[in-house]
């Protein structure tokens, strides 16, 4: 880590009147949460992540969309927040008024302190049912399948090798998607699939942020995907220093005042330390 690049990124959080911290996958990576593409092991293996991550897929076989994120949220159940969640709580809190903007869905920020996360890519914790209102689900999801091993973890079918031969249904990993407890529909993950748009809340509140903070700080994303990757560029062009976070080069180096490289559990709890 460049300790000029620090302290100098320090100093200008330190005067920061309004901060959005923007994070994408690799900040959870470091709690040994996968990406959606990293999570096709076991049964999953058998299937591309565009046949399990469309509203044509969910419609074709829900049982194996659902089982699949209902997979993913038990993983994530077991993940726990790492030094880079609870670094950005800490700008939070020592910058009232500061942004969290996440493309992940898990909720690692929540449990980390952050208290209202903009989830531009939604979230595997808010499923919603498919009818035209979206209501929100209030049951209760379902418990791991049965099938998951004698200590309920999903991991211990999947984790064994694949037989691509198998019948998926015999493999257990189907579970029925339950029903909206407001319209009797069927409850789909609360994710952004392919072909759909971002939230149209959290998408007006991110630009919004974007276009007013003084410092943007970019952590742990790759700057490509699209039109999740045009924030940082809006908080440029608008004046504000942008900090990019990030243990190689990515698309953002250009766009970025500072750039630091590191892991986010390593160099956001020092940059606050030092801001502090």
């Amino acid at each position: 880590m460049d300790t000029d690049a620090l302290l100098g990124a320090a100093a200008i959080l330190a005067e920061a009147r309004r901060v959005v911290v923007f994070t994408g996958a690799g900040i959870s990576a470091e709690s040994g949460v996968p990406t959606f593409r990293d999570d096709l092991t076991g049964l999953w293996a058998l299937y591309e992540a565009e046949e399990l991550a469309t509203p044509e897929a969910f419609h074709r076989d829900p049982d194996l969309v659902w089982g699949w994120y209902e997979w993913r949220r038990n993983r994530v159940r077991r993940a726990e927040p790492n030094a880079g969640h609870f670094a950005t709580a800490a700008i939070e809190a020592m910058v009232p008024g500061s942004v969290v903007i996440t493309q992940n869905v898990d909720d690692l920020h929540e449990r980390a302190g952050s208290p209202a996360p903009l989830h531009l890519h939604g979230s595997l914790f808010a499923p919603r049912c498919i009818g035209p209102d979206a209501h929100p689900f209030t049951g209760t999801l379902p418990d791991p399948p049965a099938d998951a091993g004698a200590d309920g973890d999903p991991d211990a079918a999947a984790d064994a090798e694949p037989d691509p031969e198998a019948d998926p249904d015999a493999d257990g990993r189907r579970v029925p998607p339950p029903r909206c407890l407001a319209c009797g529909m069927l409850v789909r993950p609360g994710v952004v699939w392919f072909g759909e748009v971002l939230p149209a809340a959290a998408w007006t509140g991110a630009n919004e942020a974007a276009a007013n903070c003084d410092v943007l700080l970019t952590v742990g994303t790759s700057g490509v995907v699209y039109p999740a990757a045009e924030l940082p560029r809006i908080a440029r062009r608008t004046g504000a220093t942008v900090i990019q976070v990030n243990p190689a080069p990515t698309a953002l180096d250009v766009v970025s005042t500072i750039n630091l490289r590191g892991a986010a559990a390593e160099v956001l709890p020092a940059l606050v330390a030092a801001a502090r």
